[in-house]
């Protein structure tokens, strides 16, 4: 599933709820079906650049057309994504 900046701009409106006080991913999977969602730790990726950074979240970009996935810079072979809480 290649992901397109109208994608990427729905992300962001997700992830800006978390200012509420809300879960930021809970209607993920309505919103993204087929796109496989990971959340972590930010220091669980450290070592990693993220795609994006939000202020309480880093977005990053998983390629798993493999066996083993990958993270990757490039929206348009993205399998899923990798949301890192910062604290």
């Amino acid at each position: 599933m290649a992901l397109a900046e109208s994608d990427f701009i729905k992300i962001e409106a997700l992830l800006a709820a978390a200012d509420d006080g809300r879960n930021p991913l809970t209607d993920f999977r309505q919103r993204f079906p087929g796109l496989s969602l990971t959340r972590c730790d930010a220091s669980d990726m450290s070592g990693e650049a993220p795609f994006r950074e939000y202020p309480k979240f880093n977005l990053y970009l998983v390629d798993g057309r493999d066996h083993c996935w990958h993270i990757t810079g490039d929206p348009a072979i993205a399998t899923g994504i990798v949301v890192a809480e910062r604290h």
